[in-house]
């Protein structure tokens, strides 16, 4: 279990900083893997308490990431 919150925040951090260099968003570095980080620890938890998910840890990680990138900047923009 530990090492897959290890491993959740690792590739939720990588898919903040490629989602930056990429241009796919334009938070900033830091904001972008934090928003990424926090979807990921949403997501992981709902699968741990609910078993809410897809069966590779690593692919849920990569689509909240992905997911929160998405989700959060835009609801805050006008």
């Amino acid at each position: 279990m530990f090492p897959t919150l290890i491993g959740t925040v690792v590739i939720a951090g990588i898919v903040g900083y490629a989602a930056e260099r990429t241009g796919f968003t334009h938070n900033g570095i830091l904001s972008s893997i934090v928003i990424c980080v926090g979807g990921a620890f949403l997501f992981y938890f709902l699968t741990i308490m609910f078993g809410i998910g897809f069966r590779a840890p690593g692919l849920n990680a990569i689509l909240a990431s992905v997911g929160a990138l998405i989700i959060v900047p835009t609801h805050w923009r006008k």
